[in-house]
């Protein structure tokens, strides 16, 4: 009797603990790009600030190859949150298939705008290349194939007549990548789409003599939205003493719509309560704001997005 007393009441303790709910931890895979550029150290200080303020999360930094594949890899589940372009975002959105999307990616959803990328040509001052009509015969690195990178090329070289027929070489490159073909003279010229003072120019400008090359404002008018005219300020990499006009294109973080709406909350609220930590992982973040141009996406918000942004005015 003792023994089938023993037998009832761990039947009991089992049953009791299989009825307790499980909490799991809410995992959030930052995707980013090449570890070279303002993603990477921007999803790293992202890592550690969700790990301190969202209680029971797991949040983990993946390198990646930036806008088109974080697109696709949220659209699959594969990630929580992820950094892109914000013409790659619009043709994700609308399903552009010339530039990788074979359907429009209709679970993205916006978490914010955050800072310009900056339309970065830099060309070795050997090369005697100054302005874009330069770059004709010349050997150019674009970013890895149909990274948001490589559309802004795409976009500027056409705008300014140019394709890459025109090139005598076109290398598909991430920043790190091109910034060693430059040093070592295998190419003239390397694209980059990023925020100011990214690294990879910065490490260009140190070890060679440089050209940052002007794409003037009647050649962004030509692509229009969401590019703008924006300026490379003097003294922004070694050896650029003058203001260089460019273009440039907003950055969003963006998620799916499978996030919970609590995480998503949580997600955008850390991000701009602690924009003193992005803005010490690189100055790039420096122009993140809250506003009401934050809100602004060609993807919707999420609804945990617009909860944030609604508690603080600005939608």
């Amino acid at each position: 009797m003792f023994q089938s007393k023993r037998i009832k009441f761990a039947v009991a303790i089992v049953g009791a603990l299989a009825a307790t709910p499980v909490v799991a931890a809410d995992f959030i895979n930052i995707l980013t790009g090449g570890q070279t550029g303002v993603y990477y150290p921007l999803g790293v200080a992202m890592e550690k600030i969700y790990s301190t303020t969202i209680d029971g999360s797991r949040p983990s930094t993946q390198a990646t190859k930036a806008s088109v594949e974080n697109l696709n890899l949220l659209q699959a589940g594969r990630g929580e949150i992820g950094f892109s372009l914000g013409d790659s975002l619009r043709d994700a959105w609308e399903g552009n298939k010339e530039v990788g999307f074979a359907k429009p990616l209709d679970k993205l959803r916006t978490i914010a705008a955050i800072y310009p990328n900056y339309i970065q040509i830099v060309a070795s001052k050997e090369s005697g290349i100054k302005t874009l009509a330069d770059l004709k015969g010349k050997r150019l690195s674009v970013g890895a194939p149909k990274s948001g990178t490589e559309l802004n090329a795409r976009a500027v070289l056409g705008a300014a007549g140019i394709t890459y027929k025109d090139l005598a070489k076109v290398e598909y490159l991430p920043f790190g990548e091109s910034v060693e073909l430059m040093k070592n003279r295998q190419i003239d010229a390397t694209l980059q789409s990023a925020g100011l003072g990214v690294a990879s120019l910065r490490d260009l400008a140190n070890s060679v003599a440089i050209n940052v090359v002007e794409v003037p404002a009647e050649v962004i008018e030509k692509i229009g939205a969401p590019y703008a005219v924006g300026t490379i300020p003097a003294n922004t990499y070694q050896g650029q003493e003058a203001d260089v006009p460019t273009a440039t294109v907003i950055n969003y973080l963006v998620t799916h719509s499978d996030v919970p709406d609590e995480l998503a909350y949580q997600m955008t609220k850390q991000i701009f309560e602690n924009l003193d930590q992005l803005q010490a992982a690189h100055a790039a973040a420096k122009a993140i704001k809250l506003d009401k141009n934050a809100t602004v996406s060609p993807a919707p918000l999420h609804p945990g997005a617009e909860k944030y942004f609604k508690e603080k005015n600005v939608m």
